[in-house]
C-alpha cells in the first residue's frame, strides 16, 4: 500500500492541537493538506478519532466523497460534494477534542484514505459504516497526530 503525506499549518506531527480546534471553541476543523494521493483514486475518505478516550476510541470526525484533486482543507472547510459522517458526540462533522479535565493529552489521529471506488457512503454515515469493508484495501493511506488536554 502506497503512503500519502497529511499535516496540518495549525499543529506539528504530535504536538498540542490549538484550542481554537477544540469542542469547547465550537467545534472548528483545524486546517489540513496532504499530498501522494495516488492517480488512480477516485475518492478520499477522512477520519479523526481519539484512541485515548474513556470508553474506547472516539470518533471525532468522518468526511467522505472528498474529491481527489483536492489537495487541503482551510479550517472549517467541507468541499463541495463530500459527506459529512455523524461524529461520537452525534452530530455531523467535525467535533473537536474534549479530553477529560486532568487526563495527559489525548493523541487525535486525522487518517486520510485514498479509494479506488466510490464509499457510496450517505449523510450520517458512522465510523462502524466506514470500516464495514470500505478501507479493508485502500489505495493508500497518511496519517497526522495531534494531541489536547485540559
Amino acid at each position: 500500500m502506497e503512503q500519502m503525506r497529511i499535516r496540518s499549518a495549525a499543529f506539528a506531527d504530535h504536538a498540542i492541537i490549538p484550542p481554537e480546534y477544540s469542542h469547547a471553541a465550537g467545534d472548528v476543523s483545524p486546517p489540513l493538506e496532504w499530498w501522494d494521493v495516488p492517480d488512480e483514486a477516485t475518492e478520499l475518505v477522512l477520519l479523526c478519532e481519539d484512541p485515548d478516550a474513556p470508553g474506547g476510541t472516539f470518533t471525532h470526525w468522518l468526511l467522505a466523497g472528498i474529491p481527489p484533486e483536492t489537495a487541503e482543507l482551510a479550517a472549517g472547510e467541507r468541499p463541495a460534494g463530500a459527506v459529512e459522517g455523524r461524529n461520537d458526540y452525534g452530530e455531523p462533522g467535525y467535533g473537536g477534542p474534549h479530553p477529560p479535565v486532568g487526563d495527559d493529552p489525548h493523541r487525535y489521529f486525522f487518517r486520510l484514505y485514498a479509494l479506488a471506488g466510490p464509499s457510496g457512503l450517505k449523510p450520517g454515515f458512522t465510523a462502524e459504516d466506514l470500516r464495514s469493508g470500505i478501507l479493508d484495501d485502500p489505495l493508500a493511506t497518511g496519517t497526522a497526530v495531534g494531541r489536547f488536554g485540559r
